[in-house]
């Protein structure tokens, strides 16, 4: 497979919805209340496949069916691989439950001391202030919570949540999340953010939503203003495939960077939609020109109904080797496995490290040529400084 990088291809416009006067289809509230959330709705716009109408019944059990109109049409209406349909579209693989999937793949809920805190990490706390989002990714890690497809009965409790951060001074780092925070009004959430820059031990604040990319017309310059008030705010967002990476969300995504929100993308490595090194390097060298840093690339989380988007480690390792050497550092991802359970964010890289002794270290290159690096001998003199001992 192959992807082109010509900007040409960077999508604008209204699609199906050219009948929609401008001024509401740049309404981020009138792209909420146009979702498309059931079959009906779909099958206005597209013939199902029968993979697809069994997950669209099922979704309802699951995790709610829900797309914008603004990323609906980018959606292949007559490719059923299209990688922003297999995103976005149930499929009957939802329904089946493979050995190791949990509800609760990451341990959020034993890690939980109140309502919408989740505190793994010595110095920083996950809060959840939400369970809604602008559409639902068919993958999702919180799919038992968000949507209350479930009846998971999600209720954020924003002031135990900020009376806990203000009680822990080992907090210094605050992520926001769900859900999606930017679903909230702003009144919402400057009131969250104006909250978190009175607590003297709270340095760093970060926002984790996909609602940029779902839905650019969110950002308006009054959020803007809100980011440059209590910023520095930190941003991850998510793109999974160079087909999200329009004109208008690079026009979105240039208005959070000149309100000073530094901007990373965590991209998660799904079957049949980015697992391939073409497409992968298509995505970062687009977000780098939208001032968007590669952060993460996620192994995909455990959950239940999730295997047929699930790949082999092995081939996710082999996109990083594909890029590392073969594009600037910038742009390639730390890949990550978040441990089943609670563990924690562990790194994945390819194996450059041949081996280690007393006196040196051998590695490999990113074209696989050998070459050696003499550690520190006992005076504290490097071993051999000539270019014929470190190459082989």
């Amino acid at each position: 497979m192959s992807y082109s990088e010509d900007r040409s291809e960077w999508y604008e416009g209204q699609g199906h919805w050219q009948h929609v006067p401008a001024e509401q289809w740049q309404s981020w509230i009138w792209q909420l209340k146009n979702r498309i959330t059931t079959r009906e709705q779909l099958e206005q716009f597209m013939t199902l496949t029968p993979d697809e109408k069994a997950g669209v019944a099922f979704a309802g059990q699951k995790l709610s069916l829900a797309i914008t109109p603004y990323f609906f049409n980018l959606i292949d209406r007559d490719d059923p691989n299209c990688p922003i349909r297999l995103q976005m579209i149930p499929r009957e693989g939802e329904t089946k439950v493979s050995a190791g999937e949990m509800l609760d793949s990451l341990g959020e809920d034993e890690h939980s001391p109140v309502p919408g805190i989740v505190h793994r990490y010595p110095d920083r706390v996950l809060f959840l202030v939400t369970d809604r989002c602008a559409a639902y990714c068919r993958y999702c890690t919180r799919s038992r919570l968000v949507s209350n497809a479930q009846d998971y009965n999600f209720h954020p409790e924003y002031e135990q949540g900020l009376r806990y951060i203000e009680s822990h001074p080992e907090v210094r780092d605050v992520l926001l999340s769900g859900g999606d925070p930017l679903l909230l009004s702003d009144r919402k959430l400057e009131h969250l953010l104006a909250r978190l820059r009175e607590i003297p031990h709270v340095e760093f604040i970060r926002i984790g939503s996909r609602i940029p990319v779902f839905l650019p017309q969110r950002i308006t310059p009054e959020l803007c203003d809100i980011f440059k008030r209590y910023g520095p705010i930190w941003m991850s967002v998510h793109l999974n495939h160079p087909r999200e990476a329009t004109a208008e969300l690079k026009a979105a995504f240039e208005r959070l960077s000149f309100a000073g929100v530094p901007l990373g993308n965590q991209s998660v490595l799904l079957a049949g939609v980015n697992d391939d090194p073409d497409v992968m390097k298509a995505l970062v060298h687009r977000l780098l020109r939208m001032r968007v840093r590669p952060y993460y690339l996620y192994q995909m989380d455990l959950i239940t109904g999730g295997s047929h988007f699930k790949v082999d480690v092995r081939k996710g390792l082999d996109i990083i080797r594909a890029l590392r050497g073969h594009t600037t550092g910038y742009a390639i991802p730390q890949y990550v496995v978040d441990a089943p359970g609670g563990g924690g964010k562990v790194p994945l890289n390819p194996d450059y490290v041949e081996s280690i002794n007393d006196e040196e270290v051998v590695f490999r290159n990113f074209e696989g040529k050998q070459f050696r690096y003499p550690l520190v001998g006992a005076t504290g003199a490097p071993l051999s400084n000539s270019p014929e001992a470190l190459v082989e």
